[in-house]
């Protein structure tokens, strides 16, 4: 397979038919091949998750990321969008699933797509992920360390969010969590309710927590960032999406 690939930004119709910008990579070639629906972080639409959308086409996937906070602020940096975001108590669960079902119906509609889209996010995006998987028609979910699925926001968190609890027997894809064992938000004690109300409802999941790596461990522009699990994290969302984006049809 060949590692040459395009990206651009393109346009989708989201929820409240609002229009919303979108980060496109795909690799050359007109075979076909799953997509993946990139949710980005709290911080916003910035370089490192585009840089996340360019790696899934490298690796053989059509990949999208939608601005979440494109009509917060349209075209503004990233930082000043996140917390414009952050002000209005972050994205809305029923918008973000609509904008997220309308990303992963381009991506499905490409003449490349074999049928199979997948989702990833990280940090807030984890938890999106979840949600998203508990309402639309996915194959697969990926959620890096995303806080609030279960558990409950401190008094005073700035974002109006709650626990998907109430939602996780609605879950329609296979779940891959990555988790860092000192994280706090969630917590390995978060992660492990996850996993048992997840096994009580027979939903599949397959959980990995890594020492001394604690929340956006993957984060190369961070200090958090821990070189160990990142690779390893990379490696099985690899595989895992290898195994449930390789087509409906095939």
């Amino acid at each position: 397979m060949s590692d040459s690939l395009s990206a651009t930004t393109i346009f989708l119709t989201g929820a409240d038919d609002a229009e919303v910008e979108a980060y496109l990579a795909r690799p050359d070639g007109e075979h076909t091949r799953g997509g993946v629906v990139v949710i980005h972080h709290l911080p916003g639409y910035d370089r490192a998750t585009k840089e996340m959308v360019r790696r899934f086409a490298e690796l053989g996937y059509d990949a999208i990321c939608p601005n979440l906070y494109s009509r917060e602020a349209p075209g503004a940096d990233p930082s000043d969008a996140a917390a414009t975001a952050r002000a209005q108590g972050g994205v809305p669960d029923a918008r973000l699933v609509d904008d997220v079902g309308a990303a992963a119906a381009y991506l499905r509609a490409l003449a490349t797509s074999n049928g199979s889209v997948g989702v990833i996010g990280h940090c807030s995006g984890g938890r999106q992920a979840v949600l998203a998987a508990c309402h639309l028609d996915l194959d697969a979910a990926v959620d890096c360390y995303g806080a609030f699925v279960t558990g409950e926001p401190p008094q005073g968190y700035p974002l109006k969010v709650t626990n998907l609890v109430d939602q996780l027997p609605d879950l329609r894809a296979p779940l891959l969590g990555l988790f860092g064992k000192e994280d706090k938000t969630p917590s390995p004690e978060h992660v492990k309710e996850l996993d048992e109300r997840l096994t009580e409802l027979d939903k599949p999941h397959e959980f990995h927590s890594y020492d001394e790596a604690g929340h956006a461990f993957f984060a190369t522009d961070r200090p958090s960032y821990r070189v160990a699990a990142a690779n390893d994290g990379w490696e099985r969302i690899a595989s895992f999406f290898d195994t449930h984006l390789a087509g409906r049809d095939s």
